[in-house]
């Protein structure tokens, strides 16, 4: 009897370790490959092998602050939720974030959404932006050296316009369409000041 217990306790024992192998090397393998119909989740960190953070998705509340080669700045505050992209070396370099929201009062604020791409050390070269609340109303495309430098959308009184601007920001060209169908052409000096203005009456 003590003999069948032995061998018995020898079989279960060979069994439960060809068990757990067999269980390592199938999650491994699952681990590296897997397959959802729905996952949730407050932020998911996409790195390279070596660890180096390439993109973050996130809720507001895990969003982080500006990373810099790795390293995570002061905190900054951001009240959308988004999705942030890095560079090869682990530093901010745009992203895609979007929000709204009322306020206590009843007013609207960080609504709307920008998705953009930075200069290398630097801040945006182009920016998609589109942001109606009690603060701000507009749509467009901005695009950017150390300022801006062009900018193409619409305005918060409902007028398309095409604004370029000299290598300070300054607007030096603006051509409008109003809502109602008025259209122009200025020209501005280094002051902000319109030295001509050209519309279909004056042609």
């Amino acid at each position: 009897m003590a003999s069948f217990t032995t061998k018995s306790l020898l079989a279960m024992s060979l069994l439960v370790n060809g068990l757990v192998v067999v269980l390592f090397l199938t999650g491994f393998t699952s681990s590296r490959s897997s397959a959802f119909d729905e996952i949730t989740v407050h932020r998911i960190n996409v790195v390279e092998p070596d660890g180096t953070l390439r993109m973050v998705i996130s809720n507001k509340k895990d969003l982080p602050g500006v990373i810099v080669k790795g390293k995570e700045q002061p905190p900054q505050d951001r009240p959308q939720a988004g999705m942030l992209f890095y560079n090869d070396e682990g530093s901010e370099n745009g992203g895609l974030i979007f929000g709204g929201r009322k306020d206590s009062t009843g007013n609207v604020i960080d609504s709307g959404g920008s998705l953009s791409f930075d200069k290398y050390g630097a801040n945006q070269i182009v920016q998609i932006a589109g942001v109606d609340d009690k603060t701000d109303q507009f749509a467009g495309m901005a695009i950017r050296d150390d300022n801006k430098r062009v900018w193409v959308g619409r305005t918060g009184d409902g007028d398309a316009m095409l604004s370029l601007m000299d290598g300070n920001g300054r607007k030096r060209i603006v051509l409008k369409v109003t809502s109602a169908g008025q259209s122009s052409l200025e020209f501005l000096d280094a002051t902000g000041h319109v030295v001509k203005h050209v519309n279909p009456e004056n042609i």
